[in-house]
């Protein structure tokens, strides 16, 4: 009977000491999972944009090189997004034309025609489970509103599409328009430069 009882005890405290570790990895489970933070980095996001001309709207890419934000982190990819002030230099702008003048009228003719024309500035919000970007840009401030793709909770795209108007930036694009004239021409012979600009931002959340 001795040999019994002790037989028995020994067991128990086997089955004992299992659900103990079984719940000590489920308690480091939950902690490591709560800790998790989504990171925004400058060097792994990029702003392009495609502006049209013609009036059969052929479309023209760009993007600018520099993209200046403090690092900033999240529970969620919404939180390391939300409120995220940014500064981009106008004078980054680049569009791999190989004639190397389109940049310099861009930044000459259509940013040099308006206010404030060193940096782009602006903040990413996320309000009532949608996405704007506040651009300050001639002096403005206006809302962008954005659509937002998230895959795999990591790669992030934020597309949206900027009216000149919007900013008063209509006599800056007539500035750029003057001087592409002839670049603008369509097969009907008219010179055309819209006023809505296609902007996509994306980014990759790194995890800390």
């Amino acid at each position: 009977m001795k040999k019994i009882s002790l037989l028995l005890l020994a067991l128990t405290l086997s089955f004992a000491s299992c659900k103990n570790e079984k719940k000590e990895t489920k308690t480091e489970t939950t902690e490591t999972a709560a800790t998790k933070k989504y990171v925004v980095k400058p060097e792994g996001t990029s702003v392009k944009w495609t502006a049209y001309k013609t009036t059969e709207k052929k479309g023209v890419g760009g993007e600018f090189t520099t993209l200046n934000f403090d690092e900033k982190s999240g529970a969620t990819p919404q939180e390391a997004l939300n409120n995220l002030s940014f500064s981009i230099p106008v004078s980054s702008v680049f569009t791999n034309d190989a004639t190397n003048t389109r940049d310099a009228k861009i930044k000459n003719s259509f940013f040099g025609a308006m206010l404030d024309t060193e940096f782009l500035t602006g903040k990413i919000k996320f309000i009532n489970g949608s996405y704007i970007a506040s651009i300050t840009m001639n002096g403005v401030t206006s809302n962008l509103p954005l659509d937002i793709k998230i895959t795999d909770e990591r790669r992030v795209t934020l597309t949206g599409v900027m009216n000149l108007k919007d900013w008063n930036a209509l006599d800056a694009l007539a500035s750029l328009n003057k001087v592409c004239f002839d670049l603008h021409k369509g097969a009907d012979g008219v010179s055309k430069t819209w006023e809505d600009v296609a902007i996509e931002v994306s980014t990759f959340l790194r995890e800390n």
